[in-house]
């Protein structure tokens, strides 16, 4: 049960291991509190749907299985576009359409494919914690890493004075590009030294 946990955040990282969900992982780490606030809205969604679909998969017919998949994970997206517009508007003024646009994430279609309608409840739900923390934490250190280097601060509080220089490159797009091929490639290495 423990090993579903943590195959999402170390072993199956879907972010800087099997390159899932790059829409969001591009878009919105420009910060870290934007990659922690997309982080965990994934979370929730692809916890909460791999539980209900691990509950319904026997009463879904094979031939409208994805559809019915995508309801139920645009119905927890829905909860989470709706309570992130109430409680944190700043945020969710931040994210934009990818809140939305979580409803397509491959990541959470691939999960409830692959693991949510072959498992009981609680391995489904481990998993959909694993893989969203592992999503969270990956996304939280890209636009760490980005937010450090494109505006000198860390969560929003700055740590260099308004003269010193940045490098604007990785609060634009291609600094995501750049900034993840090197997470990509350190995660590879840590990899390939352990093996």
């Amino acid at each position: 049960m423990w090993k579903e946990l943590i195959k999402g955040i170390i072993k199956e990282n879907p972010s800087l291991v099997l390159l899932l969900g790059m829409c969001p992982t591009l878009g919105v780490t420009t910060s870290a509190l934007n990659g922690m606030g997309m982080g965990m809205a994934t979370m929730f969604v692809l916890a909460l749907s791999n539980v209900a679909i691990s509950l319904i998969k026997n009463l879904i017919p094979d031939k409208v299985r994805i559809p019915c998949y995508i309801v139920v994970i645009a119905s927890f997206v829905t909860i989470v576009d709706l309570s992130m517009n109430a409680y944190t508007p700043a945020l969710h003024a931040q994210l934009g359409l990818f809140i939305p646009l979580i409803v397509v994430n491959c990541i959470i279609l691939a999960r409830a494919e692959a693991f949510a309608s072959k498992n009981n409840v609680i391995m489904s739900l481990m998993d959909g914690i694993g893989m969203g923390l592992g999503f969270t934490l990956s996304l939280t250190l890209l636009g760490g890493i980005r937010e450090i280097l494109g505006s000198g601060s860390f969560f929003g509080y700055k740590f260099v004075s308004e003269n010193a220089s940045t490098i604007l490159l990785f609060v634009m797009p291609p600094g995501a590009f750049m900034a993840l091929g090197y997470l990509v490639a350190v995660v590879n290495k840590l990899k390939k030294a352990k093996a």
